[in-house]
């Protein structure tokens, strides 16, 4: 039996009181955007994960934030391109990866990430409703529009 594996994932959604979630541009591909995220290291829990990866990506620690909600898992494949990619990097065949969200709201409105250019190099705040799915990779696509559905019933 052929059992494909797929990276555990951790992303974490920063929320102010308006409404508003933060989205950062990747590095590369240029023009993508999404919600900081990153791997759950062994041992590790998935919301320890998407804590630890968004201090890292964006300078917010956990006592700026309280998490209100968790969804998941949501799974993705990779497409070719990218499983090679994958490959190369981390030495595992990772068909995709396998991830959980957690909501988090921001205790300050006027707090900004800090971003350290190796991952992302820009963001923004936008409603949820004018998230701009035509930004993501095609592959990522039916899981944001599954967690945009799941936290905020679009």
């Amino acid at each position: 039996m052929n059992q494909e594996l797929y990276r555990p994932n951790a992303a974490i959604i920063y929320q102010r009181s308006n409404g508003t979630v933060l989205v950062c541009e990747r590095v590369s591909p240029e023009g993508a955007w999404q919600f900081p995220q990153g791997g759950i290291k062994k041992g590790e829990s998935a919301l320890s994960a998407a804590c630890r990866e968004g201090m890292e990506e964006t300078g917010f620690r956990p006592n700026e934030y309280d998490v209100v909600a968790e969804h998941g898992p949501y799974r993705y494949d990779y497409p070719p391109k990218e499983r090679e990619r994958v490959l190369r990097k981390r030495g595992i065949p990772y068909a995709g990866q396998e991830q959980r969200y957690f909501l988090c709201r921001m205790h300050d409105d006027k707090a900004e990430p800090w971003l350290d250019n190796k991952e992302f190099k820009g963001y923004k705040w936008v409603s949820p409703r004018a998230f701009d799915f035509d930004c993501l990779p095609d592959f990522k696509r039916p899981v944001y529009k599954q967690v945009f559905h799941d936290f905020f019933g679009l």
